[in-house]
């Protein structure tokens, strides 16, 4: 039996809104690992100006991310969604090693396959600095 990762597409209003709360949760778990398994084994992702492919890569790119985004938190909104796709707007909040606070604000378009795994994500990301009393978003 194939790998499947619950809603399957085609979405509803409620199927996709459960999809984006589960890519919350295991983003925000920040285990590279588990976020990789929400993704095809040869997914492809834009995020910024990095391109990744595959699940190797994922966790990669995602353990060199939470090295440097410390405390990272994520929200996510649904925006729009069609039978195998849905797009999100979001907003993370993370600091560096030397204290300086970020909000990340961003869009995703994603893709998905027959089993809910996601074959494709496009993220275009923006950074604001911020200090400490402008956080949004607690850990």
């Amino acid at each position: 039996m194939p790998e499947q990762r619950p809603p399957l597409p085609p979405f509803t209003a409620e199927s996709a809104l459960q999809k984006v709360r589960a890519a919350e949760d295991a983003w925000n778990s920040r285990d590279p690992e588990r976020v990789s398994l929400g993704y095809t084994e040869d997914s492809e992702w834009r995020n910024r100006d990095v391109f990744v492919t595959g699940r190797a890569e994922i966790v990669e790119f995602l353990r060199a991310k939470w090295e440097r985004e410390l405390d990272y938190r994520l929200r996510k909104e649904l925006w729009a969604y069609t039978d195998h796709r849905i797009a999100v707007r979001f907003e993370y909040e993370w600091h560096t090693d030397q204290g300086q606070w970020y909000r990340s604000y961003g869009n995703e378009n994603w893709d998905f396959d027959e089993n809910g795994l996601m074959r494709r994500r496009y993220a275009s990301i923006n950074d604001l600095a911020i200090t400490t009393d402008e956080r949004r978003i607690s850990l």
